[in-house]
């Protein structure tokens, strides 16, 4: 149960220190060779969709959002997800993720891409994507690659390579009115 003095926010620039310390402190030094890392270096996250929860002014907790493209199809990468060891096991990294997804949902996202358990994300919205639809920029347990569809068939559209939006060539889910779908 998540203690009633915990208080969740959008990130500022002010977190970012300590959300790093979060980070190492979950991932190790191994963070930077995962796939989703690799993505993560094709441009920034979306501080305006990342948030943090806060104890006593301290961040305990992180979960960023990430623009992505994959073929014709556009998503948010949720991660990392992180929560102080202390912290653990009350429902805050599962409320943060909520809150993560219903602010992609309000800010006309398709989808919510993760590389994660389906056990705990599951619950949370998230089904498996089909083995072989999509692959990382370095090697990754395809049966983790789970999607949060917030309009109807954009998992479908997800297709091939995830790479940072930055770095795709196809238009930006925010510049388009409609979702992009393949012609014919």
């Amino acid at each position: 149960m998540i203690p009633a003095d915990v208080i969740f926010m959008p990130e500022t620039p002010a977190h970012d220190a300590e959300i790093d310390h979060i980070n190492e402190e979950a991932f190790g030094p191994g963070r930077f060779a995962r796939a989703a890392y690799k993505i993560r270096e094709g441009g920034p996250h979306e501080r305006l969709l990342s948030f943090v929860a806060l104890h006593e002014g301290e961040v305990i907790a992180s979960c960023r959002l990430t623009r992505i493209a994959a073929g014709e199809g556009r998503a948010l990468l949720l991660g990392p997800l992180a929560v102080r060891p202390a912290h653990k096991n009350l429902g805050i990294g599962r409320k943060l993720v909520a809150i993560s997804v219903e602010a992609a949902r309000k800010a006309g996202a398709e989808a919510v891409l993760l590389v994660g358990d389906e056990p705990y994300y599951g619950p949370l919205g998230f089904k498996r994507i089909p083995r072989g639809q999509l692959s990382m920029p370095r090697p990754v347990d395809l049966d983790r690659i789970l999607v949060h569809e917030l309009s109807p068939g954009a998992a479908e559209r997800l297709k091939g390579e995830v790479c940072h939006e930055d770095q795709s060539r196809m238009p930006a889910w925010r510049e388009t009115q409609e979702p992009i779908r393949k012609a014919g």
